[in-house]
C-alpha cells in the first residue's frame, strides 16, 4: 500500500513497526457541540482508510481521544476552554455536556457506518498520566513554569514544525479579537502543558498536581493517550489538515522529547470540507449536521457516498446540488444492483480473483476511494454471472461501507406501491391512499426539489401537528400517523 505521507510530503510505500500490525490513532471530537459535516468527512475517510487496513490482511487498533477538558477557543491555547463554553451555553455542567456530545457524536457515526474504534479514551480520565508526562518533559529540560502553567520549550528543538516548509514568523498563530495572548511563553510558539488556576479562576474541571491544581493542555492529551494504548511507537496518526498545525506540531514535539526517540513516521491528514464562502466550521451560518441532513430527507450513507467521490487530500465543495447529485447517483447505483439475480449461477471465482486485484490497487493507492467506487460499476459491467457481481459488490463493500447489498435487497423486496410523483427516478408514494396528505406529502417534495426548505420545513411540521409523520424512504417518500 502507497499512503501520501504528511510528514515527508511525498507519497510512500506503507510500513510499520511490527510486521501485518499497524498501531493507528485519530484524533477525537472535542465534545462541546454537534460534529458538523465537514468535521465527519475526516472520520469516514480513516473509517475508509481503517476498514481497508484489515481488508489487506493488517491487525489494526485504532486508538481516539475524546476531548473534554482542555481545548481552548484559539488552537494556540489561547481564548476559554471550549467546554465551558458549551456548559455556559446550554446551563449544564461539564461533564452533562460531554456525555451528551460524545453520545450524539457516535450515533452520527452509526449512521454514516463509520466503525468504532477499539480503544475510545476521554481526556478526563488519564489525568495521572498527563502529569506523569509533563513531569518527564520538565526533568529532561524540555519545559519550563512561567505564570504558574507549564509550557513546552520549542526552542530546544532542532525542527519545530515538519508538515510544511513555513518560515518562523509564519508559524504564529494569530490572536483573534477577544483573545488576550499568553505573556508567558518565552517563545511565540511555545504551549500550555498544564494550566493552573492561574489561567481561569472559575474553571470548571480541575486537579491537583505539582504544578498546582489545574487541567491538562489539549495537545498532551493525544500524546499520553497514544503512548498507554498503542504503545512507544505508532504507526499511522490521523486527523483533519487543521489540524497539522499546532497540535498534531505539538503532539511530536511533545512525544519525540520524552520518549527519546522517533515516534509515527506516518501522517494521513484529510482536506477541508468547504462552502462557497469557505472553510466549513462551527462559527459561520452554515452549521450543517448528519440530523439536519436527515430532516431535509437526505439518507446520511448519501453524504458518505458524496464524500468517497472525492480523494481525502482534495478539498471538498459542499452545495445542495452537489449533495442532490451524489443522492440521485447512490440511489441509481442500489437500483443497478438490485436487478441483480442472486440465483444466476454460482461465482465465478477466477472473474472474482481478477477484479478484486484491480480493487486492492486501487485502493492501495493513497486510498483512490472515487475509483473504488468506479470499481462497482465496473463490475456491474462486467461479463460474468450476477452471483459473482453480488459477491464482488459485497466484498468491496466491507471497505466502502455503503449497505450495498442490504438496499439493492430492499429495492428488490418492495411492495408495489400508488405513484403520486416522479422526478428523476425519485418517487413519492401513498401511505394510506389519504389524498389531501398525499397532497402535501407532494408539496413538500416540490419545495425541496426547489431547495425551499423553510417551506418543505413548514409543511412537515403541519402534518406532524396533524400526528403524521412524513417518512423520507430510499428513493423517495411516503408517510404514516404517529
Amino acid at each position: 500500500m502507497y499512503l501520501y505521507n504528511s510528514a515527508t510530503h511525498k507519497k510512500e510505500e506503507f510500513k510499520t513497526h511490527t510486521p501485518n500490525h499497524v498501531e493507528m490513532y485519530t484524533c477525537g471530537p472535542t465534545v462541546y457541540h454537534f460534529a458538523h459535516i465537514g468535521n465527519l468527512r475526516s472520520y469516514i475517510m480513516e473509517d475508509v482508510l481503517e476498514k481497508y487496513l484489515r481488508y489487506a490482511g493488517y491487525d489494526v487498533n485504532r486508538v481516539m481521544n475524546i476531548t473534554d477538558v482542555g481545548h481552548l477557543t484559539s488552537d494556540a491555547d489561547e481564548g476559554e476552554d471550549k467546554m465551558l463554553k458549551g456548559a455556559r451555553r446550554e446551563h449544564k455542567t461539564v461533564m452533562e455536556i460531554a456525555q451528551y456530545y460524545t453520545d450524539a457524536f457516535f450515533d452520527d457515526c452509526r449512521k454514516l457506518n463509520i466503525k468504532t474504534p477499539d480503544v475510545v479514551q476521554p481526556a478526563t480520565g488519564l489525568i495521572p498520566e498527563f502529569v506523569q508526562m509533563v513531569s518527564g518533559l520538565l526533568e529532561k529540560g524540555y519545559a519550563y513554569l512561567a505564570g504558574g502553567n507549564v509550557y513546552f520549550d520549542t526552542s530546544k528543538l532542532p525542527r519545530y514544525y515538519v508538515f510544511n516548509d513555513h518560515d518562523e514568523e509564519d508559524l504564529a498563530v494569530g490572536v483573534r479579537e477577544g483573545v488576550e495572548e499568553d505573556t508567558n511563553k518565552r517563545n511565540k510558539n511555545d504551549f500550555v502543558l498544564w494550566f493552573t488556576k492561574s489561567k481561569f479562576e472559575d474553571q470548571a474541571l480541575k486537579w491537583d498536581s505539582p504544578w498546582g491544581v489545574g487541567y491538562p493542555g489539549w495537545h498532551i492529551e493525544c500524546s499520553c493517550i497514544s503512548l498507554k494504548y498503542n504503545g512507544e511507537y505508532l504507526d499511522l496518526h490521523c486527523g483533519g489538515v487543521d489540524n497539522a498545525f499546532p497540535h498534531h506540531t505539538n503532539e511530536i514535539a511533545q512525544s519525540e522529547s520524552y520518549l527519546g526517540h522517533p515516534w509515527c513516521p506516518q501522517w494521513f491528514h484529510v482536506a477541508h470540507l468547504n462552502t462557497n464562502d469557505g472553510k466549513m466550521s462551527k462559527s459561520k451560518g452554515e452549521f450543517l449536521t448528519v440530523s439536519l441532513l436527515q430532516e431535509k430527507g437526505y439518507d446520511p450513507l448519501a453524504y458518505r457516498y458524496f464524500c468517497l467521490q472525492s480523494h481525502y487530500r482534495k478539498a471538498l465543495v459542499f452545495t445542495w446540488e452537489n449533495l442532490d447529485n451524489a443522492a440521485g447517483a447512490y440511489v441509481k447505483l442500489q437500483k443497478k444492483i438490485a436487478a441483480l439475480d442472486p440465483n444466476d449461477g454460482t461465482v465465478d471465482q477466477a472473474v472474482f480473483d481478477a477484479y478484486k486485484a484491480k480493487f486492492v490497487q486501487t485502493m492501495g493507492n493513497d486510498l483512490n476511494t472515487s475509483m473504488g467506487v468506479t470499481a462497482i460499476f465496473d463490475v456491474l459491467k462486467a461479463k460474468t454471472n450476477d452471483a459473482t457481481k453480488l459477491a464482488l459488490i459485497g466484498d468491496f463493500d466491507q471497505v466502502l461501507s455503503l449497505n450495498l447489498l442490504e438496499a439493492a435487497a430492499a429495492f428488490r423486496n418492495a411492495k408495489p406501491a400508488q405513484v403520486i410523483a416522479q422526478h428523476d427516478g425519485v418517487y413519492i408514494v401513498t401511505g394510506e391512499g389519504n389524498p389531501a396528505i398525499d397532497a402535501l406529502v407532494m408539496q413538500r417534495y416540490e419545495a425541496k426539489k426547489a431547495k425551499n426548505f423553510a417551506e418543505a420545513d413548514r409543511i412537515r411540521d403541519e402534518l406532524k401537528a396533524q400526528g403524521i409523520e412524513i417518512v423520507d424512504v430510499k428513493g423517495g417518500a411516503t408517510w404514516k400517523r404517529i
